[in-house]
């Protein structure tokens, strides 16, 4: 007897401390009064909405009427989810007519403003938030709040959607302030067949410029530092070509001859249209005068103007880089042999070569997707201001698959030579929802997404995944169109989830 007497009072004891501790907790995050961020252990509303721009999160107290409602609410960048560091916002809690405003012109910690709103009306109404940067002006609202006549009916209400939701991983607001995140949603849009290929990065044929010898010679480079990848200016001397001391095809003495031949033919032409004023020559004679003038005075401006002292001095047609050195310095060349390739590299194509299976698909090309292999970054064709340039018509015993060629501008790292990975898309009416590829987190062959539940909560859910446009990926079974998932960060929340160290407040200073 005295037993059950000791362990009943043991329970009471227990049950009086704990009842102690959550109050006195309870009662020091009243007087607190969300000062610091801190979180009340009783439950609260929690309200998301979103504009083009922003993201808003916000832990309320139940609106109660006549009662003061404390309202901290959390103001992310969409562009980078990164928080909101200044500008002004406006709560607005909207019942029927009546409306209750407060503005706020600063946040209180970066990202973080705290309002308080006391309704003046019950009933159903929406709280809006008009913020406003530097950089613009936006709206969110969030429909559905409802104002209690009494306090009971309003935390019961609270209670009741704080259970439905208590399950997931969460991650803070400020945590995912300090690390790459980013939430998108779920969206239909039409995804057709995808064609993945390995392809190569070449020139263009309008961004590379041959530079070859105008004379046969002896080329002598006019820097013995340029070798390939060295920048160059148009009009830049790149060698010359020298062939004075050649025993057939001597440039100086075809440079003579020339000149010779331009005066004979220049003197022959002035006397004769002397002659011709008395006509005593007949003007089918002046005619061929003037002809073998012209002739002669063309071959003599040519070799004056490409050539000095028996030499050709080449110059850059264009600035860039050098591409190629097809020479060596100092080595015997030919009339008309490439010397140097200047390249600008503004331009490149991206070839592949697909089976021909895939050959009546190629018509129907729209765009493509792009995976630098060095980097693994995707870009798209627009993005790169691409177009599709041709597909092969034909193949050959040779070579039996079928070039495709793609023309964008180099606006990153490729390089010509290298690799790519490329999606090639084309054009389709069927809807299927998609996410970004990011968003995905594989294990052991299975594939899950994190779901917001709310910016705070996420379920991790598993997913029948389609193809890839290296970009976006088909999602098949696991998720409805419009839930928004973790597009950014997802490898963080699996690694929470795995470590057991998130809880619901952990990130918020208490």
């Amino acid at each position: 007897m005295k037993i059950r007497y000791l362990l009943a009072t043991l329970l009471i004891v227990v049950a009086m401390a704990t009842l102690a501790a959550m109050m006195g907790c309870r009662r020091g995050h009243s007087q607190e009064n969300w000062n610091n961020h801190g979180h009340a252990h009783e439950e609260t509303l929690q309200l998301t909405a979103y504009s083009d721009s922003f993201e808003v999160f916000a832990e309320a107290d139940p609106f109660v009427l006549g009662q003061e409602s404390d309202i901290l609410a959390h103001f992310s960048r969409l562009e980078n989810f990164k928080p909101l560091e200044d500008g002004s916002v406006t709560a607005t809690l909207l019942v029927g007519d009546n409306a209750i405003r407060q503005t706020l012109d600063k946040p209180a910690r970066s990202g973080i403003y705290l309002f308080s709103l006391a309704p003046a009306a019950a009933g159903a109404g929406a709280l809006t938030f008009d913020v406003k940067t530097p950089r613009g002006a936006s709206k969110l609202v969030i429909p559905g709040v409802t104002v209690y006549t009494n306090e009971h009916d309003a935390h019961h209400a609270a209670t009741i959607e704080a259970i439905s939701s208590n399950d997931g991983v969460r991650f803070s607001k400020e945590q995912s302030w300090k690390v790459d995140f980013a939430t998108a949603a779920a969206r239909r849009a039409p995804f057709g067949q995808v064609i993945r290929a390995t392809a190569q990065v070449q020139p263009s044929q309008g961004s590379e410029r041959v530079v070859a010898a105008k004379t046969g010679g002896v080329v002598f480079f006019s820097n013995n530092n340029l070798v390939e990848g060295v920048s160059v200016n148009e009009g830049q001397a790149l060698f010359s070509v020298d062939g004075s001391g050649m025993a057939d095809n001597n440039l100086s003495v075809r440079f003579a001859e020339a000149e010779s031949e331009y005066l004979r033919t220049k003197a022959e032409y002035e006397r004769k249209m002397k002659l011709a004023v008395d006509k005593i020559v007949s003007q089918s004679d002046l005619l061929k005068a003037e002809a073998e003038f012209a002739s002669a005075g063309a071959a003599y401006n040519n070799l004056r103007s490409n050539f000095v002292a028996g030499r050709q001095i080449a110059s850059s047609p264009v600035s860039g880089f050098v591409a190629k050195v097809l020479v060596r310095n100092g080595e015997h060349l030919e009339t008309g042999q490439p010397v140097l390739v200047v390249s600008q590299n503004r331009d490149l194509l991206i070839k592949a070569e697909l089976q021909p299976r895939y050959f009546d698909a190629l018509s129907k090309i729209t765009s493509a997707n792009i995976r630098l292999l060095n980097s693994n970054k995707t870009y798209t064709l627009e993005e790169l201001g691409g177009r599709l340039v041709s597909y092969g018509k034909s193949t050959d015993s040779d070579n039996p698959l079928i070039p495709v060629l793609f023309q964008v501008s180099n606006k990153t790292e490729m390089l010509p030579g290298s690799f790519v990975e490329l999606f090639i898309k084309t054009q389709t009416s069927a809807q299927a929802i998609t996410v970004p590829n990011e968003a995905i987190v594989e294990e052991m062959g299975n594939f899950f997404v994190y779901v917001q539940v709310t910016p705070e909560l996420f379920e991790k859910r598993a997913i029948k995944k389609g193809p890839s446009d290296g970009l976006s990926a088909e999602i098949l079974e696991g998720v409805a169109e419009g839930e928004r998932v973790v597009s950014k960060g997802a490898i963080l929340l699996k690694l929470a989830q795995a470590s057991g160290t998130l809880d619901a407040h952990s990130g918020h200073v208490h």
